[in-house]
């Protein structure tokens, strides 16, 4: 399902116009993007919780060359599915 598949189902669901729906869609992405930029974490009981995880800078390998690099440390968003949705989706 994309955007403005879910755009449809949830105003077909609640009765709201798409372009309000959409709104509503956009300022929940815009929230959990500043969230999880400030390291916050973001849980909604039951579906999950949205975090950052900070990778450690390791070593590897240039597939090219073959010749070994560093690979800096980064934060990489992730999201862990609830209970309640876990059940659902069995």
């Amino acid at each position: 399902m994309k955007k403005p598949e879910l755009i449809s189902a949830i105003a077909e669901k609640t009765g709201a116009k798409k372009k309000d729906v959409e709104a509503f869609l956009n300022a929940f992405v815009e929230t959990v993007e500043e969230a999880l930029a400030k390291g916050d974490k973001v849980s909604l009981i039951g579906f999950g919780t949205f975090g950052v995880r900070e990778r450690a800078a390791r070593k590897g390998v240039n597939p090219k060359t073959g010749k070994p690099i560093n690979i800096p440390a980064t934060k990489a968003p992730y999201f862990k599915a609830g209970k309640t949705l876990k059940e659902k989706v069995k």
